[in-house]
C-alpha cells in the first residue's frame, strides 16, 4: 500500500471502524483487520498497535468527530425550544452521515469489548455531561433529563439503522425522503413532550 505512514494508519483505523461497527470487537479477529486493510499483521502492529490499541483509536476518533458535531451545534444553540430542536437535528444528521458511530456504541451496550474498560468515562460521559449542563435550566423540574437524552439516542439509532415499517409493508429508512421528514417531525415532537423547553 502506497502513501505516508499517517495515511496508512488512518486507513487501518477506518477499516477497523467498519469491521467493529459491523461485527463487533469480539467477533473481529486481528488478522481480519490487517487483511481488509491489505497489510500483514506485523505492519499493522508496528503502525497502530494490537487490536485493543486499534479499538481505542477507533473510539477516540469517534469521540472527536461527535465532539466536533456538538461544538458546531452549540455554536448555533439558543436556550429555547428551537435550540433544543437544533441539537436534536445535529445529532440525527451526524448519525445519518456516520451510521457506524451508533453501531459501535450499541455493540458495547450488548457487552462487546467488555474487557476494554473505561471507554464510556473517556469518550461518552463528557459529551452527555455537556448536553445536560446546557439543557438543565430549560426543562421542567419533573423531567428526567438523563432519561430523556437516552431516549433520543436510542430512537435516532433505531431509525438510522433499522428504519420504520411503512403502511405498504416495507421498511423505510433514512434514504427515503418522506420517511426522514416524518421521523424528523416525530423527533421534534419527542423533544417538545419530554424536554418541555421554555419558550
Amino acid at each position: 500500500m502506497h502513501g505516508s505512514q499517517s495515511d496508512t494508519q488512518e486507513h487501518v483505523i477506518e477499516t477497523a471502524t467498519r469491521l467493529f461497527a459491523s461485527l463487533g470487537y469480539d467477533a473481529t479477529p486481528f488478522h481480519m483487520i490487517a487483511d481488509a486493510a491489505g497489510l500483514d499483521v506485523g505492519t499493522v502492529t508496528d503502525l497502530v498497535g494490537d487490536k485493543r490499541d486499534i479499538y481505542l483509536a477507533v473510539m477516540e476518533r469517534t469521540y472527536l468527530s461527535l465532539k466536533a458535531c456538538h461544538d458546531t451545534a452549540f455554536a448555533e444553540f439558543t436556550h429555547d425550544r428551537a435550540g433544543v430542536h437544533l441539537l436534536a437535528d445535529h445529532q440525527l444528521n451526524f448519525c445519518l452521515d456516520h451510521p457506524e458511530v451508533p453501531e459501535l456504541w450499541i455493540h458495547r451496550w450488548l457487552s462487546d469489548a467488555a474487557d476494554v474498560t473505561g471507554v464510556e468515562a473517556l469518550y461518552l460521559k463528557p459529551l452527555i455531561d455537556r448536553v445536560i449542563d446546557e439543557l438543565q435550566d430549560l426543562v421542567d423540574p419533573h423531567v428526567d433529563l438523563d432519561g430523556a437524552l437516552w431516549t433520543l439516542v436510542w430512537c435516532i439509532r433505531g431509525f438510522v439503522v433499522g428504519g420504520v415499517l411503512a403502511p405498504n409493508g416495507r421498511v423505510e429508512g433514512p434514504r427515503n425522503a418522506a420517511a426522514l421528514r416524518r421521523f424528523r417531525a416525530h423527533l421534534h415532537l419527542l423533544v417538545d413532550r419530554m424536554f418541555e423547553p421554555n419558550g
